[in-house]
């Protein structure tokens, strides 16, 4: 990956350690929200467990610090960012299946359809989606958050990983395979399928946290950004590196033809363009009420991540 923009050094031991510390908040608080799965139905409950294994639980993240941003606690949101994790993991385990990318690889782990019977695996994804949505129901138990702000934050959260967000995202993606570069229909794709879930767990934080819409309007611009940001840096790996250092297969879009800023601009155009995202999120960054050097150190990492 290129260097940052502006030509700082990468120094980030600090966030490193907040998002660790985010991970294991998160990992620890997980099981609250999972379902109690009957005897008879136990390779559910072991493929839901096998697939929340690992990750790096950035969007839980950046619900915890879109809260702090406004002045609620990053714990007093851990049930909402505990939601963000159980449909992102979701998603993966679906989006591994055979009918959709056909992955065999995950977080390091077989994946989950490989691991379980397909089933199970598509039933496990099914149970943490609802699992979700018990986890924001929660959020609404949590001394300190408004009961209108919660039900806000689900809706917000349906609307955007549904039809019109997440799932319209991969419907498009999928359909746009073998198709020729289409830079309309790739902006949409990474906007719906991989943006949107920043913007909701930006947004879902803020909320909670009783941020003006002025307020809102600005952590959404930040988030979309560095939501665009990541899938391109996701895309860029998926050429560049190796299924070792990523935990899944490398070199799948290509081989399945998918609408990619690599396949579009090239490597060297995608790295710019990456980096012409990561200036404008560094921008709206330091627009932010607080914590802007963890908003900015969040954009670097991003931009430079390996993995």
């Amino acid at each position: 990956m290129s260097p940052v923009p502006d030509g700082t050094p990468p120094a980030w031991p600090d966030l490193r350690a907040l998002l660790e510390d985010t991970a294991r908040q998160v990992d620890l608080a997980l099981p609250r929200y999972l379902p109690e799965v009957p005897p008879a139905a136990a390779p559910l409950d072991a493929a839901m467990c096998h697939s929340l294994q690992g990750g790096k639980r950035l969007r839980p993240f950046v619900v915890m610090q879109a809260a702090e941003t406004y002045g609620l606690p990053g714990a007093a949101v851990l049930p909402t960012a505990c939601a963000f994790e159980l449909l992102h993991t979701a998603t993966l385990i679906h989006d591994d299946l055979p009918c959709i990318d056909n992955a065999d690889l995950r977080r390091g782990r077989p994946a989950c359809h490989l691991a379980f019977p397909e089933y199970a695996a598509l039933l496990a994804g099914d149970a943490l989606l609802i699992a979700a949505f018990g986890a924001l129901a929660e959020q609404g138990r949590q001394a300190g958050v408004a009961a209108e702000r919660v039900l806000r934050v689900v809706a917000e959260f349906a609307h955007h990983v549904g039809a019109e967000g997440v799932i319209g995202g991969e419907a498009a993606d999928i359909a746009g395979e073998k198709k020729a570069p289409d830079a309309d229909l790739l902006f949409f794709i990474h906007r719906k399928k991989t943006a949107a879930l920043f913007v909701a767990a930006a947004r879902a934080g803020a909320i909670l946290a009783g941020a003006e819409e002025s307020d809102l309007d600005r952590m959404t611009a930040f988030a979309e950004s560095l939501g665009l940001l990541f899938q391109v840096t996701d895309d860029l790996l998926d050429a560049t590196s190796s299924a070792e250092a990523l935990g899944k297969p490398a070199g799948a879009d290509a081989v399945a033809g998918k609408q990619t800023y690599p396949r579009l601009l090239g490597l060297r155009g995608a790295q710019q363009y990456a980096d012409q995202l990561a200036e404008r999120a560094l921008a709206l960054a330091s627009a932010l009420p607080a914590r802007t050097d963890i908003w900015e150190g969040l954009v670097r990492l991003v931009l430079t991540r390996e993995a």
